[in-house]
């Protein structure tokens, strides 16, 4: 299903077999802006280039005034815009050539072109598009009496924004990929790169990329999904108080969201002060929003309908599970007792079908109060199926911090319905109130309690899959390695979408996507895993001042004029002396403080700084290191241990990284692994899933990687070894492996000197792809 070129409409997943398969659009109708889109199918770098500096040409040409040309103020805006994009595309050109050349190097497997160079690359080309498609409708309709110039101006303003700031980014990448050790994707230090990288994000204008660029990057299906909930998040955020309802906070948003609906630039500048001021708990609350009687009611009337779906609570009482090395002997499952102390675990037993146990006293027992919990037909006369051989264990998303199974039962009854399983989903205890590792200790007792009583859930006790997205995918494998540790059965395999793999603040290319994700902004991502951790913030309870939006706007809009219109003067120095150097001077504010530290950038470049700074610190903790917490780090041995892995990532992904450098750590120790990469989606896809085709289907891939574990387990199955895995302290570090960075190093004869656009050079070691049959050509995965 691989494929290196893709239309922007399609949703593709890349596996490990090397097919193709593309979803094509239903019905006769296609979009102009479809049409424009896919020329992303057919456009190399160089005419990708040509094609933008065409469009701008021929746009600054027509509204540069004369005797016939439009006057006004519009037009000249345009004009600054046009000649300034061109200026940013010229720098960018080399620099997105480099990296074409030299990406290949870092995917996963030559069938699955995918890392966090390739998604940045093809954010930039997506971004070009974009001006490409805006610029020929412009073309085409700027004669006609109904051409608003102001209205186009002002997207063109906003995506010459957004090009910039994608330049930026594209300067750090070029310097991780510099300082990099040979074959990595991350830098293993939170200090030097990383630091810089936060320090960064914490000045830089993010605004415009949620305003009338929001979720450009994206499939066009998803985009007005991604616009509502921008739109809930700051009129949210606007009226959010401390200790208040969230769905009072949720009554009040809704009748402020008009006016973030109308006005693109308020919204941009209102979600980057919300993104980067607001606590861990405002976040909490924002996200827990589904967990409302009335949204959750809407959601499951529209949902799958089932036979059982029943809330459970199961008291924490230790229980005894045979040893797979000699099942005459036990291993005692203590119950989960990390910062709270004992405590009942709470699951959600959902069923397609009424099976035998499933209605059983013992099972009603534990059933906590829950309107709706179970269907009322489940009466004598109701057709009870026999125990299913298989039960999915689920652990749910929401960055450790937020949501429960309730948020996440839409997809879940249609996995039940589809594989024809239950499905044991536990909602596990959520930080800051419960931080690392009382989570994964209720994790890994619900799945030993579900072996125990696997006749109460409809199960024969045969086989088991994990199964969990982000937060969730991350327990899903720390799970595995503490049942190996414990030397209790194993899952059969593990399926994660999108998993939180690596809890560290190491710098990495597909992390940089942060500055503009609207689901995944650095400043809250850092949040959650610092909450996660059981580190405070600094100023959690401190008030936020709340700063005039309105004013930001007006400020950031002189900004942006002053800076267009001395980059459009540079541009016209630039032609005049050939031999000028690139002296892109954009507009900052409180840029005195930043001259303090090393250049980013090359001189004469600048990217656009907010006039707030983020409220953000690079805390560290030993703990995030643990293997348990960051999985990617644990050594050798604790990793020969896990199940068959199943890794569905996301392309444009901040968290891509994490599951390209898991997939290549588990095949060098020869662990059975698979990886695939779904386009165009952003992180969460699943909890988005009845919204469009693009996400059903990327849904479906993760319905058809459980699948294959059924199969493979169903099939006869080679003879393996379970290996007893080390038992690890939860503040355990690299001791027993010495250098972090060797951990993801593979033994190669050869080096290649690699050469990126502005003068870059690495030392390409890792092996794992054989570049010697690699086509340097221009492919975004």
């Amino acid at each position: 299903m691989a494929s290196g070129k893709k239309g922007g409409n399609n949703s593709l997943a890349k596996g490990l077999n090397g097919r193709r398969s593309s979803k094509h659009k239903e019905g006769p109708i296609e979009t102009d802006e479809d049409r424009n889109m896919n020329l992303d199918a057919v456009m190399d770098t160089k005419s990708l280039f040509a094609a933008l500096y065409s469009v701008c040409e021929e746009n600054a040409t027509f509204f540069s005034g004369g005797p016939n040309g439009p006057q006004g103020d519009a037009a000249l805006r345009m004009v600054d815009t046009m000649m300034l994009i061109q200026e940013h595309a010229h720098s960018l050109e080399p620099v997105v050539s480099g990296f074409a050349a030299v990406y290949h190097h870092f995917d996963f497997d030559p069938h699955i072109p995918a890392n966090g160079y390739r998604s940045l690359v093809k954010v930039v080309r997506c971004c070009i598009l974009h001006i490409i498609h805006k610029g020929r409708y412009i073309t085409t309709n700027r004669r006609s009496i109904f051409f608003r110039a102001a209205h186009n101006a002002r997207e063109m303003e906003a995506y010459c924004s957004a090009l910039c700031q994608l330049r930026a980014l594209l300067y750090l990448a070029q310097r991780l990929l510099h300082d990099n050790s040979h074959g990595n994707l991350f830098f293993h230090e939170e200090s030097g790169l990383s630091q810089s990288f936060v320090r960064e994000y914490s000045s830089m204008h993010k605004g415009c990329f949620y305003g009338r660029c929001l979720g450009f990057q994206f499939t066009p299906a998803i985009r007005p999904c991604l616009q509502t909930i921008a739109i809930g998040l700051v009129a949210f955020g606007e009226n959010y108080r401390p200790h208040q309802s969230g769905i009072g906070v949720a009554a009040s948003s809704f009748f402020t969201s008009g006016k973030y609906a109308i006005d693109p630039e308020l919204r941009g500048a209102e979600f980057e002060r919300i993104t980067q001021n607001l606590d861990v708990h405002f976040w909490k609350a924002f996200w827990n929003i589904t967990e409302t009687e009335v949204l959750s009611g809407l959601a499951s009337m529209t949902s799958t309908q089932v036979k059982v779906n029943r809330a459970i609570s199961v008291p924490p009482v230790p229980f005894d599970l045979p040893l797979v090395a000699d099942p005459h002997l036990t291993v005692t499952i203590a119950v989960p007792s990390a910062h709270t102390g004992p405590g009942p675990v709470q699951m959600r037993l959902i069923s397609y079908e009424l099976r035998e146990g499933q209605d059983s006293e013992a099972l009603l027992s534990l059933s906590r109060s829950e309107g709706g919990a179970v269907s009322l037909s489940l009466g004598m006369k109701t057709k009870r199926s026999p125990p299913s051989r298989w039960l999915v264990v689920h652990y749910h998303g929401g960055g450790f911090v937020a949501q429960t199974s309730k948020s996440h039962e839409p997809y879940l009854k249609s996995w039940s319905q589809e594989l024809g399983v239950p499905i044991l989903s536990v909602d596990y205890s959520l930080a800051p109130e419960a931080p690392f590792p009382r989570a994964l200790e209720e994790c890994f007792y619900a799945y030993c309690w579900a072996i125990k009583n696997h006749q109460l859930l409809g199960w024969t006790g045969e086989n088991v899959c994990l199964a969990g997205d982000s937060a969730g995918g991350n327990l899903c494998i720390t799970t595995s390695m503490r049942a190996a540790s414990h030397g209790v059965r194993m899952p059969d395999g593990v399926v994660a979408a999108y998993p939180a793999i690596l809890l560290t603040a190491y710098a990495s290319p597909s992390r940089l996507l942060t500055l503009f994700d609207p689901l995944l902004p650095l400043s809250v991502l850092t949040r959650c895993l610092s909450a996660y951790a059981g580190m405070s913030e600094a100023q959690a309870e401190k008030q936020v001042e709340k700063v005039s939006t309105l004013s930001m706007v007006r400020r950031d809009t002189a900004s942006l004029l002053t800076h267009i219109k001395q980059g459009a003067s540079n541009w016209i120095h630039s032609l005049l002396d050939p031999t000028r150097a690139d002296t892109t001077n954009l507009a900052t504010t409180g840029k005195g403080a930043w001259l303090e530290h090393p250049r980013e950038f090359p001189l004469g470049f600048e990217p656009l700084r907010s006039e707030k700074l983020a409220e953000m610190k690079l805390a560290t903790s030993p703990v995030v290191r643990n293997p348990y917490m960051s999985p990617l780090l644990a050594p050798d041995n604790m990793l020969r241990g896990l199940p068959p892995i199943h890794l569905v990532a996301c392309a444009l992904d901040p968290m891509l990284d994490d599951s390209v450098m898991f997939a290549k750590r588990l095949r060098n120790v020869n662990q059975p692994v698979t990886l695939c990469v779904v386009d165009d989606l952003p992180h969460g896809f699943l909890s988005l899933s009845q919204l469009s085709r693009e996400t059903r289907e990327a849904a479906n891939v993760c319905v058809n990687r459980i699948k294959d574990v059924f199969s493979q387990q169903d099939s006869p199955p080679e003879p393996r070894k379970h290996r007893k895995l080390e038992r690890t302290n939860h503040c355990a570090s690299f001791s027993t492996t010495g250098d972090p960075e060797k951990l993801f190093e593979s033994p190669v004869p050869d080096k290649e000197l690699l050469v990126v656009g502005g003068g870059a050079t690495f030392l390409d070691g890792e092996g794992l792809v054989d570049v010697a049959t690699q086509n340097n050509v221009d492919v975004v995965g």
